[in-house]
């Protein structure tokens, strides 16, 4: 039952907010499509001013892929993770997910490949990816746009959240699939 009540959930959802949004707007006499046009142009010049930063966190995420570093911490937390019920092969994606969009569904569809769509560990590695955001992608652009230097308890709280993410990924399709 659940099952059947989040696929008509996530069937509905994205016609429901593509239909609803501009309607709501309507209804509360926005312009929809200039308010649109101004938040498209907004957000180009916001594209450009964040490029270093992009640029910084994307050689970063290359350096720690290529050097090898992931295969020998996966290795080594292997008898930690595997004693906790946490698939092995879903480690790196938890620790990429928060690094990098593109190098966490690069491994989310290597996972799905080798393992199969249907299978637990193919949902579980879909669900993680879905479940949290690229941390350190979304501090950089987002604190990078509008200059904050001192994160604070920003990236304690998130690689938190990110955590707990992963781990009620894990034991929700556990227990649902």
């Amino acid at each position: 039952m659940i099952r059947a009540i989040l696929e008509n959930i996530s069937l509905w959802t994205i016609p429901v907010l593509l239909v609803g949004i501009p309607l709501i707007g309507m209804i509360r006499g926005v312009k929809v499509y200039d308010t649109f046009i101004d938040g498209a142009k907004e957000g180009f010049q916001v594209a450009v001013r964040i490029i270093p930063f992009l640029v910084g966190i994307l050689v970063a995420i290359g350096m720690f892929r290529g050097s090898g570093a992931m295969d020998l911490l996966t290795n080594a937390l292997r008898p930690l993770l595997s004693a906790t019920n946490f698939p092995p092969e879903l480690f790196p994606l938890a620790i990429l997910r928060t690094l990098s969009g593109s190098g966490s569904l690069a491994v989310t569809t290597d996972l799905i490949k080798r393992f199969g769509p249907d299978t637990v560990l193919g949902r579980t590695a879909a669900t993680m990816y879905g479940s949290s955001e690229t941390l350190f992608y979304v501090l950089a652009v987002y604190y990078g746009a509008i200059g904050v230097k001192r994160t604070r308890h920003t990236v304690p709280a998130a690689l938190i959240g990110d955590a707990v993410a992963a781990i009620v990924a894990v034991a929700l399709c556990a227990w649902l699939f």
